[in-house]
């Protein structure tokens, strides 16, 4: 059978092969062979859509790393927090921490990776709480206090001297005098030149930071001054004692800007109990050092070379200094090693040297810009409040909060204080307001009452509360060897700190602490309250004194003090007594 096809097939061979044939047989000369390029598509031919790519693949979420990750945030926001003194807003962050794993299907224990990090959060938070008990409870101290220039300065005099002042500079300080009025004499002798040298040398970084911090108080003190017809030169004794910082505190215990020591203040007019110490307040330790010059000066015939000296060392041993050398001119006494300390000699001429520089420090070489006086406005308080609450209602922190309020020596206000005006932010005064109105009294400081019981004495209710009996009688306003009668109610600190208050209503879930609900607790009565139950608790495997303090709603502070504990070990087996609220018990 022959194909159809066969034909043109052959004689498409034939063709070739003629054409082959012909060329083997010629001689011509080799050409070049055109090649003509591919035309490219016409511009209105659209061009082809890439071929698609396959979708990239879609990462599997880890739902473990991801509920990490967000307890993780919450965690880092409560550090933030609680930097800048919110103590609520903190406590806050934390429990979502926590709440993050606990209200996931996880639990906080159940899955290996979330348990690992359920046990660190929960370490990590209870070491905050338990620095928060140890700093911020109402018998805690603030700690912002620093050197007081006048330690420094003498200090440095003594170790490198006092440089000789060229003389040159004798002619610009007296060119500069004759310009400049003062209303104190300043001599132009080597003593006072010579710190003028020190001053705007070695120094000059360290006068100038006292001179600005001080621009934002000259205005006030330089009124009280003038109201009090004191010399306006005497409004720079600061920059010398203190350089002007309120929470200046000398070796001798002397504090403020003015240096006052305790007795001189409250001869003064100045109040010093436990919560309160007025030196450290400008306004009010500047109205009692200007009645103390003025004493002085009366005391010195209005010699203000004496009367200053006489502030440094005391009225009483300069007059026995003046008795003893028979003269009562500073410059002849301070001449006299055996006369006067040698803090005193030195005080006066720095004390002068620092009045020529700050009434013109651009002669000198001195440019800063002044500072502005501090802007506040007044709440005042009917009961006392923890200032961290207050930092926080006010959207501020608690170092601008103690700022403002630098005569309050603890994180709390004063307890018998009926109406006390506290210092906030200009323009944050009415929604601290509202908040104090809204808040429970419980919540706004951490202290707590005690009724005194027949027969106890303050020392046996110290050791009780395990607080110091002369902390516990200060802040009573009471002796240590004072009588205490039954009845009367005294004001000491709540365990639970401002970090701890409200997370006590909370506790972790039962079933994720496994250790602790397979066991029955032996309860006893508490003798000391009859809410309470004391609880002997046996430690198993895997517990933690956090996870045992959250189970009983307590803090670990509470748990290492109950049992004496100096750290955070315990072992399985190890007995606890634990004193809880019926409530906790029971669940």
């Amino acid at each position: 059978m022959v194909r159809r096809d066969s034909q043109p097939r052959f004689l498409f061979v034939l063709l070739i092969a003629g054409t082959l044939t012909a060329a083997c047989g010629s001689r011509l000369k080799p050409q070049a062979v055109a090649v003509t390029p591919a035309l490219s598509a016409p511009a209105h031919v659209a061009a082809l859509p890439p071929a698609p790519q396959p979708p990239a693949p879609v990462p599997v979420e880890d739902p473990v790393l991801t509920l990490i990750a967000s307890s993780d945030r919450h965690f880092k926001a409560g550090q933030r927090e609680l930097e800048l003194g919110h103590a609520e807003a903190a406590k806050h962050e934390f429990d979502r921490a926590v709440d993050v794993l606990m209200e996931s299907p996880y639990g906080g224990r159940t899955e290996p990776r979330i348990r690992e990090h359920f046990d660190r959060l929960i370490d990590r938070i209870s070491t905050y709480e338990v620095k928060a008990l140890a700093t911020g409870d109402g018998f805690t101290e603030k700690k912002n206090y620093a050197s007081a220039t006048i330690d420094e300065l003498l200090a440095l005099s003594a170790t490198f001297g006092t440089p000789v002042a060229p003389a040159a500079l004798k002619s610009t300080v007296q060119s500069d005098l004759e310009k400049t009025g003062h209303d104190i004499d300043i001599p132009l002798n080597q003593r006072v030149l010579s710190y003028v040298e020190l001053f705007q040398g070695r120094l000059h970084d360290f006068i100038e930071e006292g001179m600005k911090r001080g621009s934002k108080y000259l205005p006030m003190i330089q009124s009280v001054f003038r109201a009090e017809g004191l010399p306006l030169d005497l409004a720079y004794v600061p920059l010398i004692e203190s350089a002007f910082n309120p929470n200046a505190l000398s070796r001798a215990q002397a504090k403020g800007v003015w240096q006052f020591m305790s007795g001189t203040a409250v001869e003064n007019g100045l109040r010093r109990d436990w919560y309160i110490d007025e030196r450290s307040d400008p306004a009010k330790a500047t109205v009692a050092a200007a009645k103390y010059l003025k004493t002085l000066a009366g005391l010195f015939s209005g010699d203000w070379h004496l009367a200053l000296a006489s502030y440094n060392g005391g009225p009483g041993r300069l007059q026995r200094a003046i008795k003893r050398a028979g003269v009562d001119n500073f410059w002849a006494l301070a001449a006299k090693p055996n006369v006067l300390p040698r803090e005193t000699r030195e005080y006066v001429p720095m004390i002068l040297a620092a009045i020529v520089i700050a009434r013109n420090p651009a002669q000198y070489g001195f440019e800063f810009e002044p500072e502005s006086p501090a802007s506040f406005e007044e709440v005042t308080l009917l009961r006392p409040v923890d200032l961290r609450r207050i930092a926080e209602w006010a959207g501020t922190t608690i170092d601008e909060i103690q700022a403002l309020n630098p005569e309050l020596r603890r994180w709390t206000t004063p307890v018998r204080d009926a109406q006390y005006g506290l210092k906030v932010p200009a323009g944050t005064a009415d929604r601290v307001v509202a908040r104090l109105q809204d808040a429970p009294p419980v919540e706004l400081a951490s202290l707590k009452w005690y009724t005194v019981r027949k027969g106890e004495t303050l020392p046996m209710i110290a050791r009780k509360l395990n607080v110091g009996k002369a902390d516990l009688a200060d802040a009573n306003y009471m002796r240590v060897t004072a009588k205490v009668s039954a009845g009367v109610k005294l004001i000491v600190p709540r365990e639970a700190t401002v970090l701890m208050a409200a997370r006590t209503e909370r506790t972790v879930p039962l079933a994720d602490s496994r250790p602790i609900t397979s066991q029955t607790p032996l309860v006893a009565q508490d003798s000391t309250n009859s809410n309470r139950v004391k609880v002997l608790y046996r430690v198993r495997e895997g517990d933690t004194l956090t996870s045992i303090a959250k189970v009983f709603r307590t803090t670990v502070a509470s748990l290492q003090t109950w049992n004496k504990l100096r750290g955070n070990r315990i072992a399985a087996g190890d007995r606890l007594t634990i004193y809880t609220a019926r409530a906790a018990q029971a669940d």
